[in-house]
Parts: C-alpha cells; sequence; structure tokens
C-alpha cells in the first residue's frame, strides 16, 4: 500500500475534479432531459467498453514482459504480481511503438465515447451529460475490470497513468475514482425524470 499522495501530476490534471462541480450547478436551471433508457445504453456500453480497456492493459502488459505469471492461469498472474506497479515506473520500460499504439488507443477511446453521447442525445447539454457519464462508468469499470483479472490495484493509493495525451497523467487510483463519483453524482442529480 503506497502513502497517500493528494495531487496529481501535472498539477493541471487536478483541476478535473472541478469539472463535475461546475456542471452540477451549470445544469441546475434546466436540469438534463436524459431518459433512464439513454442512461441505461450509455451504462452498459460504458462498462463492457471498460473491461476490454482493461483486458487490453492486461494482454499490453504481457506482451511487454511486466506481467508475472502470464503463461498460467489467472489465479497464478493474481499472485504472482501481487505488489507490482501496472504503469509507473514501468512505463518507461515500453518501447515507444507500443507507447504510440497507446496513445492512439486512447485517441480512439475518447472518440467511442464522443460518439455514443451524440447517438444518445440530441441536445449538446445531454450529449455532454452522456459523454460524462459514459467516461466516469468506463473508468469505474476499467478499474475494477483489472482488479477483478490480475488484482489491480492492490489499494486506491497506487499509483496509475491516467492518459498519455498529450503528457502522461500521473495520479493514484482514488484521483480517477473520486472525479468519475462526482461526475455520476451530478449527472445523476441533475437528470429530470422522463418518460422511457
Amino acid at each position: 500500500m503506497g502513502q497517500f499522495q493528494l495531487f496529481a501530476q501535472p498539477a493541471w490534471v487536478n483541476l478535473l475534479v472541478l469539472i463535475p462541480l461546475g456542471l452540477f450547478i451549470g445544469w441546475r436551471s434546466k436540469g438534463l432531459e436524459i431518459s433512464g433508457r439513454q442512461l441505461l445504453f450509455a451504462t452498459l456500453f460504458a462498462l463492457a467498453f471498460g473491461f476490454v480497456e482493461a483486458a487490453v492493459v492486461v494482454y499490453l502488459r504481457a506482451a511487454t514482459g511486466l506481467l508475472p505469471g502470464y503463461g498460467g492461469t489467472l489465479s497464478e498472474v493474481q499472485r504472482l504480481g501481487r505488489g507490482t506497479a501496472l504503469y509507473p515506473p514501468a512505463i518507461t520500460q515500453f518501447p515507444q511503438s507500443l507507447l504510440t499504439v497507446e496513445v492512439l488507443r486512447e485517441g480512439a477511446t475518447i472518440v467511442m465515447l464522443v460518439s455514443i453521447a451524440m447517438l444518445a442525445a440530441a441536445r449538446a447539454r445531454e450529449r455532454s451529460a452522456v459523454f460524462l457519464w459514459t467516461f466516469a462508468l468506463w473508468d469505474i469499470s476499467y478499474y475494477a475490470g483489472l482488479w477483478a483479472t490480475i488484482r489491480w490495484p492492490s489499494s486506491l493509493t497506487a499509483p496509475d497513468v491516467l492518459f498519455l495525451i498529450p503528457v502522461p497523467w500521473v495520479a493514484q487510483v482514488w484521483f480517477p475514482l473520486l472525479v468519475s463519483v462526482l461526475t455520476l453524482i451530478a449527472v445523476g442529480f441533475r437528470r429530470k425524470q422522463m418518460q422511457v
């Protein structure tokens, strides 16, 4: 278990925690016209996509030799991998070719999440809410998928590389989970009750 660190790097990444608060206040007057059905299908997509992203990370670590025991069972991977960092400092050990693919994969992830939001809602405010909703659930599902398969993160204070665009964003796991939970609360509380 690592020592608790309050701040992410680079420093501007810490401002992400203000986004759910700002949107919660900004959506106060009109609320969000998103049906339960829209959120249900966005949720299903986000949860499945989060697990797919976790599987990609497992494969990437195995391909680079950073996943102890990957030739055996998942329980062997979980046992042998205890206490190892998922990225830091291992990100420096990735070949440049795989880092390039990883940056492109991250870009494609954002395109997919934006596409779902564009399909799910007609107005910009609802599209932004669906994007944030799916992003938050995708992120939570990603960490849950990693924990279910390889038992990482071992704690909420485990360091992680959150994103590589435009530079690596590094924080402990609790930080993106906090931002995701606050985002779900902001969207959930500002959604008007609508017919499905």
